[in-house]
């Protein structure tokens, strides 16, 4: 199994920490600024790694039974990315979204990049696509539909802010 890298961020003096209670509070107030909006969903796919928690809490709080995600990786340490989003394989179904009205989630819109790529595939696909993230942040190059919280600090979420869990030692 290969495992993927975790960006420590312990010697930031600041950042945006998100806890799990705070995450619950994003999920149910940006599920409501889009169930307030005039889009309604019929499929979220989550930007994995990243989105697919938030899409999974987005598609309970507007009980949006119809999801998927698409791999792409980009972040490799705090601060350092890749030349450009990459999509890895299993690839999404994208023939089953033409014509859908799609919500693309992710963590954050930092650069992005990531987000630019996912929506561009998806509405070459013919799909609506309309984008949702728990952060914004001002130098993304694509401005989120649905944004929970604004910031240009580096952000801690709860499920990547410790690193990944090891084999016991018996």
């Amino acid at each position: 199994m290969t495992q993927a890298y975790h960006a420590d961020s312990s010697d930031l003096a600041r950042k945006e920490v998100l806890t799990w209670e705070l995450f619950g509070t994003a999920s149910r107030e940006l599920a409501q600024t889009i169930a307030d909006s005039d889009f309604e969903p019929e499929i979220i796919i989550a930007v994995a790694r990243g989105g697919l928690l938030p899409a999974g809490a987005l598609s309970y709080a507007l009980g949006v039974k119809l999801s998927d995600a698409i791999n792409v990786e980009f972040y490799t340490d705090v601060h350092e990315t890749l030349p450009d989003p990459v999509l890895l394989a299993p690839m999404l179904d994208t023939e089953s979204i033409k014509g859908k009205r799609l919500l693309v989630v992710d963590d954050v819109a930092d650069s992005g990049r990531t987000l630019a790529l996912v929506l561009d595939l998806m509405r070459e696909m013919g799909a609506d696509a309309r984008s949702a993230v728990i952060y914004g942040k001002p130098r993304s190059v694509a401005e989120p539909d649905f944004v929970w919280r604004r910031t240009d600090e580096w952000i801690v979420f709860p499920w990547s802010a410790e690193p990944p869990v090891t084999p016991s030692v018996g």
